[in-house]
């Protein structure tokens, strides 16, 4: 009994995803990683919420809006910083890196604000 063609087909797309991975540079994959990392935070404090309930709302929301911000503004680094991309050619990686770290700064004042 053959595989099924969607099997297969499955099974190439991971297999040059994995290819096509392996050639982005080592920067971009640190990037990566901490957007898991905040992603999978965020994820975390969400099943939290809904096993223990949501007591301080405010807290939960500004853990999830934290991780969320992060993500985002970590995934906006990652284009900035890529190579390939054309848009950005000009922008160095250090004012990128100072964008990014700017833009965490605000975003954690507005959050600790939030707290009361």
């Amino acid at each position: 009994m053959g595989r099924s063609t969607t099997a297969k087909d499955a099974e190439a797309l991971v297999h040059s995803l994995r290819s096509a991975y392996s050639a982005t540079p080592t920067n971009l994959k640190i990037i990566d990683f901490y957007i898991a990392f905040a992603v999978v935070t965020a994820l975390i404090q969400v099943v939290y919420m809904a096993i223990v309930g949501s007591f301080p709302f405010n807290s939960f929301l500004s853990g999830v809006l934290s991780c969320v911000g992060t993500a985002v503004l970590a995934v906006c680094l990652r284009i900035q910083v890529n190579k390939e991309n054309k848009e950005f050619k000009d922008l160095p990686p250090e004012r990128a890196f100072a964008d990014f770290v700017l833009c965490n700064l605000v975003l954690h004042l507005v959050i600790i604000n939030f707290l009361g």
